[in-house]
């Protein structure tokens, strides 16, 4: 659940169709991909690809409703300000409390991911670091950055963007050109794979959430529906398409069975970018792959400690002045930064928890509100997702099943892949 929103705003100048859709694609693409390869290795690529599918399409609409709702009311309305009118203050409590949560647990996540890629790159150039002093390194250079100003955080992640889509094709497109089709269909292992599928549904949901975006989409367009949801339907389309050729990528030349030691390992970043690594044809490739991978965590964490910053700083009435920014950043990244001193390797389970949560912002509570919204608007005229009362209970329940499928992963009562 990257947030590039920030960057990919400084690209459009004449509100662009596209620009919306890279906005959207952008903040739902970032570090987390690394997690579907991982916990995708159960069910392999056949069955993760029905459960993209399946995961995108509910996103999407969920999103879509999220939209209908905030049609309802003046561009700049937040996603509290539509959660207190449409649900009232139990919802927007409820709400708020998620999101607050999912952003401190991808902060942790991402230092997680980022001290373990920080590590393998250092490693390349024959240093040796712990991996929690290594993750403390990572948070305390980017939080630097965050405690500056907003601005240093901006330009940063735009040059961070350029460099993450320049690495991602190069990488990425020599690991398609040596994909094994027999590894994909075909692979080596035990023969069960359905069975895994449901472990895997959380963390399908992080890697399609932008919903935080789409109000600023009605406030960046103004109430033009049409182009913000073909703006949403493109972004998560072209976010679809990026996990589809890296799921191709990793699945097609790392063997199943290897996915076992992978995950014996922590399943972290660094584990799988090495792995990766072995099978890349020359040093330079693997040097691209590295980097994409440290430039996709950085700018992951940037944008997601970026707004639980501003965030806080508005929930504890902060200022502005050096004191003020020294409160706001010690808020926001202690917690996460000692999480990443004490747990190092927590990657897949911090986004196991994100996904737990995010069910509620970016699921749940966009269905409800989007059916209370036709109650209190019955006559309106304007923009309604097709599929009346019937997708926005396919919606809700995929949300209570997604959470359910992370609590039942949590009791072990579903199995893992490699346990």
């Amino acid at each position: 659940m990257a947030n590039h929103m920030n960057a990919a705003k400084q690209s459009i100048s004449d509100k662009s169709l596209f620009g919306g859709a890279m906005i959207i694609a952008g903040t739902a693409v970032g570090a987390g991909m690394f997690s579907l390869p991982v916990v995708g290795a159960g069910m392999w690529f056949s069955y993760s690809l029905l459960m993209m599918l399946g995961v995108w399409f509910c996103m999407l609409v969920s999103g879509l409703l999220l939209l209908e709702t905030n049609l309802h009311f003046e561009p700049g309305a937040s996603f509290d300000t539509l959660t207190r009118a449409t649900l009232g203050n139990f919802w927007r409590i409820v709400n708020g409390l998620s999101i607050a949560f999912v952003l401190y647990i991808l902060a942790y996540a991402y230092i997680s991911g980022g001290g373990s890629i920080v590590n393998h790159s250092l490693q390349g150039l024959g240093i040796s670091l712990p991996q929690s002093v290594a993750g403390l390194v990572f948070a305390l250079g980017l939080a630097t950055i965050v405690f500056i100003s907003t601005k240093a955080v901006d330009r940063i992640t735009s040059i961070m963007l350029g460099g993450m889509i320049i690495t991602f094709f190069l990488a990425i497109g020599n690991l398609l050109i040596e994909v094994e089709p027999v590894k994909l269909f075909s692979p080596d292992g035990e023969a069960s794979y359905l069975p895994y599928l449901l472990a895997a549904i959380p963390f399908g949901l992080v890697s399609f959430g932008y919903h935080g975006n789409v109000p600023s989409l009605v406030k960046y367009y103004g109430k033009d529906a049409s182009t913000i949801a073909k703006a949403i339907t493109l972004g998560t389309l072209i976010a679809f398409i990026i996990y589809l050729c890296w799921l191709v990528a990793t699945m097609g030349n790392i063997a199943r069975s290897e996915f076992v030691d992978i995950i014996a390992k922590g399943g972290n970043m660094g584990v799988l970018v090495a792995a990766l690594s072995d099978v890349m044809a020359s040093d330079w490739l693997t040097t691209m792959l590295t980097l994409f991978a440290n430039l996709a965590v950085a700018s992951s964490f940037l944008g997601v400690t970026l707004g639980l910053f501003d965030y806080l700083a508005d929930l504890f009435d902060f200022d502005e002045s050096t004191s003020g920014r020294l409160k706001t950043a010690a808020v926001t990244f202690f917690p996460p930064t000692l999480l990443g001193l004490l747990f190092p390797n927590g990657f897949l389970i911090a986004i196991g928890f994100a996904a737990l949560a995010a069910t509620i912002w970016a699921a749940i509570v966009p269905a409800l509100m989007a059916y209370k919204a036709r109650q209190l608007f019955p006559d309106s005229q304007g923009f309604k997702v097709p599929g009346g009362t019937l997708v926005i209970a396919i919606v809700i329940i995929y949300g209570i099943i997604t959470a359910a499928c992370h609590l039942l992963t949590m009791a072990d009562l579903l199995p893992t892949y490699g346990a």
